[in-house]
């Protein structure tokens, strides 16, 4: 075979052709031409620099809209960016306002009850869950690109944040001290949730995986339930524990047991939350009646606060919400701590519940998105969901995020655009006017029983089930966020979630795939033979792929793997009396990318195969790798002639050669 050390500048798509004959499949005699690797072009480093960074922070072109088009243009272009709403309300009609309204009403009637829970979740006072549930929509509504989602305070992140708060301040002792940190986690919260945006940074979320999402949130879900079980079973005594694990949850809850339980508590809290079970079962039985589970919690808060007003239930041990502070948001700028020592531990705090809440609403409008059929932005829903909650943190709200509950019941009642969400913030904004008198004998036990009902849908069994049955170590990260969040407390359940979700990663990355390839018989095609147990190895040759990237993460184990497989295949073919290997073939479509220590590592695979008389051969390495073996002069070392475009023409290369030995 004459040489093919050409230089790189030479025509690229030359071929050359192999003097000894080859087969066809049916068996008649030609000669079988061999392409060359093509080797790129040399980039300009700046430009291949900006390459990459446009690849990595704007895949998505968002500039695309603003090419060729006039300066004003531009301007309108961009402020349609920032403020959707403007761009979609030209095509607003009546029939989407119809069916905005109906959801708007839906939620906010699912919404009052559940915000004046979730409030005593975070330890806050319940005008604090409405003022969440008014401000924050409505700048969503103008910023926010997603047609479905229900924005408001949401269980996960309530808990979240009344746990990670209340480990720095006492909320009885300290009630404004704790109000005051809550609104600076919020700021903070919402900054991150920006600067993530506008940095395009979105990705950053990925890296907490699904797995351990599912894991978090059914952890999550039964801490929440948990902790409801004191206003549910009536318990008054202060000595309850603060803490969310489990174990210490019962432990106070079986102590109570003789002299803490109030029985007519008990008795309101499980008639309603059977009540709101059943409906969940009819809303879940029969989609058309979707409306069913949405109002019951409205329903049951009504009806329980009537009952306990003319029993007078308060006066005999039932606890009562009391009192409801009327009007609109207070103004909080000052309340910030904008210095000080709890700047820091605000800041902490709103980094993790801006995270949190920050998953759940994308991967809430990604779903809905799917499911209409739209494209949604999460660059700019991340922008939207920031600038809501640091406006949020001025106007006396805590964080506030997408809610699965409430915008699936959105969803279903036909919601066509974010008005929905103004109608909402209209419903509570009235409330918070007119109707918090009657909130006043509403029965702790009936919150209790709303938000164990809201957050057993979180718990997600069948999600679990197919983690199991797809891949085991997802499964481990799943079981190791809930039982966590479970037995140990929220936050190390979240900090469980995202040690795995990164452990799987460079398990991945310094444990790369490597496979044995085989020829698919009557074809060319040369596949895994664990995969194709009918693949059939090449007598005297070794075809190795390697599936991964190459760098110094994982290089000397790639290393070390080929050889391994070349101990083990020269240990099986001394058994059986096979010819001997004598060439190694590693195909590298796989190979996305290689390092300087990637290519001592082949360097050194080179030497030790030279040592054993077995001659190094790859096949079909990508632009980026030819490029980066050619410039460290590794394509000269092993031969450019042992370089090929597929491993059938590497393998048409080995086979005369073979024929050649004695």
């Amino acid at each position: 075979m004459s040489s093919m050390g050409l230089p790189a500048a030479e025509n690229l798509l030359e071929t050359k052709e192999i003097n000894e004959r080859t087969y066809s499949l049916d068996g008649k005699a030609q000669h079988h031409h061999i392409h060359k690797v093509g080797i790129p072009p040399k980039q300009n480093l700046f430009k291949e620099f900006k390459a990459t960074i446009k690849e990595a922070f704007f895949a998505d072109e968002p500039l695309r809209h603003f090419k060729d088009q006039t300066k004003l243009r531009k301007l309108v272009l961009g402020i349609e960016a920032i403020f959707p709403i403007l761009s979609w309300c030209r095509n607003y009609n009546l029939k989407k306002f119809r069916g905005d309204i109906i959801s708007g009403l839906t939620i906010a009637s699912l919404c009052i009850p559940q915000d004046i829970g979730y409030a005593k979740l975070a330890h806050l006072d319940p005008q604090y869950g409405l003022y969440s549930s008014f401000v924050p929509p409505l700048i969503y509504a103008i910023m926010g690109s997603s047609r479905d989602i229900a924005i408001g305070p949401v269980a996960v992140v309530s808990l979240l944040l009344g746990t990670l708060l209340s480990d720095e301040i006492d909320p009885n002792k300290h009630p404004e001290e704790y109000r005051r940190l809550a609104f600076t986690a919020t700021f903070f919260a919402g900054i991150t949730q920006a600067t993530l945006g506008i940095c395009r940074l979105g990705f950053l979320i990925d890296f907490l995986s699904h797995a351990a999402i599912v894991g978090f949130m059914g952890g999550a879900a039964i801490t929440i339930a948990l902790q409801q079980l004191k206003g549910f079973l009536g318990i008054r005594t202060k000595n309850f524990t603060t803490k969310t694990d489990i174990v210490s949850v019962m432990k106070s809850i079986f102590e109570t047991a003789h002299h803490g339980w109030n029985w007519q508590t008990i008795l309101i809290g499980a008639s309603f939350l059977g009540f709101l079970l059943v409906a969940k079962f009819i809303g879940k039985k029969n989609k058309k009646y979707f409306w069913v589970p949405a109002i019951a919690p409205l329903i049951s808060v009504v009806l329980s606060t009537f009952f306990v007003f003319i029993t007078r239930a308060d006066k005999h041990g039932v606890d009562i919400v009391r009192h409801i502070e009327r009007g609109i948001n207070p103004s909080s700028v000052d309340k910030i701590y904008f210095s000080g020592e709890y700047l820091s531990k605000g800041f902490k705090i709103g980094v993790v519940a801006g995270m949190v809440a920050l998953t759940e609403a994308v991967a809430i409008g990604r779903t809905f998105a799917t499911m209409k059929d739209y494209q949604l932005d999460g660059n700019k829903e991340m922008v939207a969901l920031g600038a809501m909650n640091v406006v949020g943190s001025m106007t006396s709200c805590y964080v506030a995020t997408g809610s699965f509950s409430r915008s699936a019941v959105n969803f279903m009642a036909g919601c066509q655009t974010a008005v929905s969400n103004i109608v909402m913030s209209i419903v509570v904004v009235l409330t918070l006017f007119f109707l918090t008198p009657l909130f006043n004998y509403t029965p702790n036990a009936i919150l209790a029983s709303i938000i164990i009902s809201a957050v057993i849908s979180l718990i997600d069994f069948e999600a679990a089930i197919l983690i199991w049955k797809i891949d085991k170590f997802d499964f481990i990260a799943c079981m190791g966020a809930f039982f966590g969040v479970v037995f140990i407390s929220v936050e190390i359940g979240l900090l469980i979630a995202v040690s795995i979700s990164f452990a799987k990663i460079l398990l991945q990355v310094t444990r790369p795939r490597t496979a044995i390839l085989g020829k698919i018989p009557m074809t060319y095609v040369y596949r895994n033979t664990q995969q194709y147990p009918e693949a059939t190895k090449v007598p005297g040759v070794l075809i190795v792929r390697v599936d991964s990237a190459i760098y110094f993460s994982n290089s000397n184990y790639v290393k070390e793997r080929i050889l391994r497989w070349l101990v083990d295949e020269e240990e099986q073919i001394k058994g059986d009396y096979q010819t001997k290997i004598q060439f190694l073939i590693v195909e590298m479509s796989p190979v996305t990318d290689i390092d300087t220590s990637g290519i001592n590592a082949l360097e050194e695979l080179y030497r030790s195969l030279k040592k054993k008389s077995i001659e190094l051969v790859l096949a079909n390495p990508g632009p980026v790798v030819i490029d980066k073996l050619y410039t460290s002069n590794f394509a000269n070392l092993i031969g450019v002639d042992n370089i090929f475009l597929t491993v059938a023409d590497a393998v048409a290369y080995c086979s005369p050669k073979m024929a050649e030995d004695p």
